[in-house]
């Protein structure tokens, strides 16, 4: 088994850990403080091409096709570089939840017209599924979608969206016949202006702030035809095929994360004394770095794992399930431990390692709650 990477991934990944420390960092504890978006990060990380890792050349991407080892790498290193855990999210979310279905079951027409656009930096997209009714169990949405002679007509809601406030584009679920339950979910792409649209103001949130969330309303909006991505009742098969792709490389960025959070954690406490010695001398604080070490390269495994049975096609559910359960989880425990191994320096805003638990906490939720995937797990070995 080969664990070596090819150069040409290696040198892609360095050059996106430069960008990234040189151009997106700065300010960040005032953007997170204040909840700001900021547009020109994210168009800065359209011109270097980070949002093309989604698409095929021919739409704007970096490579012919979506090469996805290359971007799981590629996001690795982002997360690695960027401390901006919000940005990080919001990217990924377009790229992985969006982008990829549009790539994947769209026609010429929907490629050319919103991947393009996605690619450069123009225009930014929400995928719109959740709602206060239908979160874990999604298929019991209520958002319908009424077939007319040139369209459709959406009424219902969406809630807890990533970038649904300024989303000028939404990948929206509704299901145009209920008695079908989840084979009767369609996809629809709604642009922001569509009469009977309606997009909430930011919400506060824990942590993540950079990045925002709100809700979508929609109220007899008229959707035409051309409007619909894949067939009637495809969702089913467009939300299974881009989850495994969204949990792959939104966690790339979070294991990134997680490795320059053990680097600086190390060295501050071989630099830190106490007692006449650096405090990683003592077994309380060495046996947490341990810790962090062993969830950071088990975590790793199984994320490559996912990205290898991905790129070649195969089917990776429990895997996916397994990272996602794994990686997050483990996020959230390597953050406390960072904040605990600086005792109360860490406690403070201005030294930015509390962001990173607060940031931590909500990858146990989105993209499916740890619970639910222990339930996936589960069913999967016949439980």
């Amino acid at each position: 088994m080969d664990f070596s990477w090819p150069e040409n991934y290696t040198q892609t990944r360095d050059e996106i850990i430069s960008f990234a420390q040189e151009q997106l960092n700065e300010g960040l504890v005032e953007r997170d403080e204040q909840g700001v978006f900021d547009r020109k990060l994210w168009q800065k990380c359209a011109d270097f091409g980070i949002l093309g890792l989604a698409a095929p050349k021919a739409f704007g991407g970096r490579t012919a096709e979506i090469d996805l080892l290359l971007a799981m790498l590629a996001m690795e290193g982002f997360g690695y570089a960027c401390k901006d855990n919000g940005l990080a999210l919001g990217l990924n979310a377009q790229m992985w939840t969006v982008q990829i279905p549009i790539a994947h079951f769209g026609t010429e027409a929907q490629k050319q017209k919103y991947l393009t656009a996605f690619t450069a930096g123009q225009w930014i997209a929400a995928h719109a599924l959740t709602e206060p009714n239908a979160g874990s169990d999604i298929f019991s949405m209520e958002t319908r979608a009424e077939k007319t002679d040139k369209g459709y007509v959406l009424n219902g809601k969406k809630h807890l969206i990533t970038l649904a406030p300024i989303a000028d584009t939404a990948l929206v679920f509704a299901n145009i016949n209920p008695k079908l339950g989840k084979w009767g979910v369609t996809a629809f792409l709604v642009d922001k202006g569509t009469p009977g649209f309606i997009q909430s103001p930011v919400q506060s949130k824990m942590g993540l702030r950079t990045v925002p969330i709100g809700s979508l309303t929609f109220e007899d909006c008229f959707i035409p035809t051309e409007n619909r991505l894949g067939g009637e009742g495809a969702g089913f098969s467009i939300l299974n095929y881009s989850l495994e792709y969204d949990r792959c490389c939104i966690l790339a960025s979070q294991l990134g994360a997680m490795e320059r959070q053990l680097e600086e954690t190390i060295a501050f406490v071989k630099e830190r004394q106490q007692f006449g010695q650096p405090i990683g001398k003592f077994q309380s604080v060495s046996n947490r770095i341990a810790d962090m070490k062993l969830r950071l390269e088990a975590s790793r495994l199984l994320l490559y794992k996912v990205a290898w049975l991905k790129k070649q096609g195969k089917s990776a559910l429990m895997e996916a399930a397994l990272l996602k359960l794994q990686l997050s989880e483990s996020f959230v425990a390597s953050s406390l431990d960072a904040v605990r191994s600086r005792g109360g320096l860490g406690y403070l805003t201005s030294t930015e390692v509390e962001r990173d638990l607060r940031d931590a906490v909500g990858g146990v939720l989105y993209a499916g709650t740890s619970d639910i995937q222990r339930s996936i797990i589960a069913k999967l070995l016949g439980l």
